[in-house]
């Protein structure tokens, strides 16, 4: 049986950041399904996201871009049969985004936060749009990029400083690893440090990809999770 693919989008992004890997996915035959994240807490989101597994009947490949990395690092469902991390964290316990992002030179990320205080005392992070192509997606043509700037979905400093749980699943399950080579926020460093630590079936360092690769490079990203769906698939 053919896993189903989750496609968890992260920080600054939503669910179309997945348009060309679905495509490419579908195209293969397989099942593949964007969920939303609430981007507001690795704990809430990470139960938000183990609803959506947890409804799906036969096993899955979970795919984090991002911050998502942490969230799915933190699901709680029986069907996840294999993590993909593209361009993302994957945390120990206690651990947070912040401190990740910062283990190795090379993230600017925080100079080009703007953040927004809400009624409910969390603060909102956007990146400011006149510097999100050259932050987020450098490898994506000017007119697409200046669309996903407009449509960037906001994080909560919050949740980046949130610690991650006591049970990190890349421990439990078989990890795969997309790393961009000039990846902006969480530096290239840093992944590849998470992917070793987790023990990754296989890595990839895609050139002169940014943060954004499964935009930019959706073919490469969809090799890395045909070959996890691969391992997980069930007879």
């Amino acid at each position: 049986m053919q896993p189903t693919i989750v496609l968890v989008h992260g920080a600054f992004a939503e669910n179309a950041s997945w348009n060309g890997v679905i495509d490419a996915l579908t195209a293969t035959g397989h099942r593949a399904l964007a969920a939303s994240n609430p981007l507001r807490g690795i704990s809430t989101d990470a139960a938000a996201v183990s609803d959506v597994i947890r409804a799906i009947d036969g096993p899955v490949v979970l795919v984090g871009h991002s911050y998502a990395g942490a969230v799915i690092t933190n699901v709680d469902a029986d069907n996840v049969v294999s993590l993909v991390y593209v361009n993302a964290f994957a945390p120990e316990p206690g651990e947070t985004c912040f401190e990740l992002s910062s283990l190795y030179p090379g993230s600017t990320l925080g100079e080009t936060l703007e953040p927004t205080p809400r009624g409910d005392g969390t603060t909102e992070l956007t990146i400011a749009r006149e510097r999100f192509r050259a932050q987020f997606c450098a490898d994506v043509p000017a007119a697409e990029a200046a669309l996903m700037a407009a449509t960037q979905r906001p994080v909560t400093r919050e949740a980046l400083l949130e610690p991650s749980g006591d049970r990190p699943r890349w421990k439990e399950l078989p990890s795969w690893f997309v790393i961009g080579e000039l990846d902006r926020n969480i530096p290239s460093a840093a992944q590849h440090f998470m992917a070793e630590r987790a023990g990754s079936q296989r890595t990839i360092e895609l050139q002169g990809a940014s943060h954004a690769a499964a935009v930019s490079r959706p073919h490469g990203v969809t090799d890395l999770i045909l070959d996890a769906a691969s391992a997980g698939a069930v007879a």
